[in-house]
């Protein structure tokens, strides 16, 4: 395809205070910045099917979240929040020399996307919101519980002695994460794996990420900040769900996030603000990385339209209904990370 990127793709490392943050490059050196963050537990090869197949005249920058991947780990003592994590974030767009760019985000890395987006609007122009809501709101009478419950997770695993970290082969780690995760086909879980394991000796692998970012979130917010939080979004925003992930069953706290969202199709038709959201609830569109790429394509040009939006929709369903085309049974969206809620060792 012409409009898809030929570029070679290189490694990233931005240095900081406690080590370096890696990721990946596609596109041009002067192309639109585009910032893509992973969801929990992942890294960044979750990008690796869906950014060849969008437009070649971006820069796509795909990072490895601290913890995760190849990025170093946070010291000794530091536990993983997700103010933390927007703070990297401004780290690596600092070191990229970016003042305005997009964002991809997936999950927790959607989440991360959404908390940067209002902390720093004027740096931000597009948000896509791939099976996340922006916000993962706490009900206020549960907060202490879980500030608690958190700082008593991380105390509790730094008591622990420092156990040495299991070994596998490569077989047999690829084994493990598809044991755990069945919903991931073997070509994704070699894409996760590619940065997903650090090589120890010649007989093995060791599983790459902090076990630390297991633990609670020790900085929750509640829905009155959510939403505060969500006013203050100057970007485009569009939302993606999947049936089978956190889009099946919407919880009260997030339907108010969505609610949210669609007043903002309200302020757009007035020309306040450009706020387009698409819900696909079909899960065979998430294995299929062309059709949310077609929302994702129309949406990053800013053409789409109410039409187009129709459209977009109206081939969802037309593809539901038909069946996935010969040779995309096996596809997925981001290496298939969308099939499943938390990736699981």
């Amino acid at each position: 395809m012409s409009s898809t990127i030929k570029h070679a793709v290189s490694e990233l490392s931005i240095p900081v205070p406690w080590g370096e943050i890696r990721g990946k490059v596609w596109g041009p050196d002067h192309g639109r910045p585009v910032l893509c963050l992973h969801g929990w537990a992942d890294n960044c090869g979750t990008f690796n099917t869906l950014i060849p197949l969008l437009p070649k005249e971006c820069r796509y920058v795909a990072v490895d979240l601290a913890g995760h991947g190849l990025s170093s780990h946070r010291p000794a003592g530091v536990p993983y929040t997700f103010p933390a994590n927007v703070a990297d974030v401004r780290r690596v767009i600092d070191g990229l020399h970016w003042t305005r760019f997009s964002i991809i985000g997936h999950s927790m890395g959607g989440n991360i996307a959404a908390m940067f987006s209002a902390l720093y609007p004027e740096m931000v122009d597009a948000v896509v919101l791939l099976d996340c809501f922006g916000f993962v709101p706490t009900d206020s009478i549960f907060i202490f519980k879980v500030i608690r419950q958190g700082m008593d997770d991380v105390l509790q695993f730094e008591k622990k002695t420092e156990e040495k970290k299991r070994v596998y082969t490569y077989k047999k780690a690829v084994e493990r994460l598809l044991a755990a995760n069945p919903t991931l086909s073997e070509q994704s879980v070699h894409i996760l794996l590619e940065r997903g394991l650090v090589q120890v000796d010649e007989a093995g692998f060791v599983f790459s990420r902090d076990l630390r970012v297991n633990v609670k979130n020790i900085v929750p917010i509640s829905l009155e900040q959510s939403l505060e939080m969500q006013l203050r979004i100057q970007a485009s925003v569009l939302v993606v769900l999947g049936d089978k992930g956190f889009g099946a069953a919407p919880e009260s706290n997030q339907l108010k996030l969505l609610q949210g969202y669609r007043e903002r199709n309200v302020s757009l038709k007035l020309g306040e603000k450009k706020y387009i959201n698409i819900i696909c609830r079909k899960k065979k569109t998430l294995k299929l990385p062309w059709v949310v790429l077609s929302l994702i394509k129309g949406f990053s040009s800013l053409k789409f339209s109410e039409s187009e939006d129709r459209h977009s929709q109206y081939v969802c369903e037309k593809l539901q209904m038909q069946g996935m085309p010969k040779g995309h049974e096996g596809s997925r969206l981001v290496a298939g990370v969308l099939d499943h809620e938390t990736l699981k060792y």
